[in-house]
């Protein structure tokens, strides 16, 4: 899956290998946007013990994958 997560501070792109080779860009404001694939939700959650690490604030986690039946209702 791909996520996108937003936290305060300006990080540059050598923060890359850091996050598992995931890009790091920066936003207007400070903002630090960390973005690619994440190969599971142990990985995720890795990624956010790193921000946690560093003292990040962390601003958003953002799913960018959809699932396809997301809109579907469920049938039983």
């Amino acid at each position: 899956m791909r996520y996108e997560i937003r936290v305060e501070n300006g990080l540059d792109r050598y923060w890359s290998a850091w996050f598992d080779g995931l890009h790091v860009g920066s936003e207007p404001g400070g903002l630090t946007v960390i973005s690619g694939v994440v190969a599971d939700q142990a990985a995720l959650h890795g990624l956010l013990a790193k921000i946690r690490d560093l003292g990040l604030v962390l601003i958003s986690v953002r799913c960018l994958d959809r699932p396809a039946n997301h809109d579907q209702p469920n049938e039983s």
